[in-house]
């Protein structure tokens, strides 16, 4: 009983010894892994939106092709195994701003827009990491608005 409850407080108040590059490293597994998510959303990966998901990880996180590709891989690895979104929303509440989780609202709705149309899921899924990410609504709205208009 007693190691369950220390493996409790072990896992959920541990204090945080990770250095900044292994905690920039996992920010953006999470930012990735939620782009992969958005992908998978519609049943079918297509070119376009791998393609763009490499686009945005380099530009974004200002990465080489290879980076990128090694960031693409790792974080398709984690979305292969994680049970639900908390994991890497609460990392991403725990280090963006606002504007920061804006931006990356706007980079999962570039990722649904990538094949041209977007699918009913996609954008539930785009609602449902908006409202764990703690944004309202309009701020929502606000994001999907510019990236809609931008692809017209």
């Amino acid at each position: 009983m007693l190691d369950k409850l220390k493996a409790f407080f072990d896992k959920h108040l541990k204090v945080n010894d990770e250095s900044p590059e292994e905690t920039e490293h996992a920010i953006r597994v999470a930012a990735a892994v939620l782009m992969i998510e958005v992908m998978k959303m519609d049943f079918e990966i297509k070119d376009e939106e791998q393609e763009q998901i490499l686009s945005l990880l380099k530009e974004e996180f200002e990465l080489t092709d290879e980076d990128a590709n090694d960031l693409y891989e790792v974080a398709t690895d984690k979305a292969l195994f994680a049970t639900d979104f908390h994991e890497f929303t609460r990392l991403l509440n725990d280090h963006y701003s606002i504007e920061q989780k804006i931006r990356l609202i706007r980079l999962l709705w570039k990722v649904a827009l990538a094949d041209g149309k977007v699918h009913a899921y996609e954008e539930h899924l785009i609602r449902r990491v908006s409202d764990l990410l703690h944004l309202r609504h309009s701020e929502y709205i606000q994001a999907k608005l510019s990236e809609v208009h931008e692809m017209e």
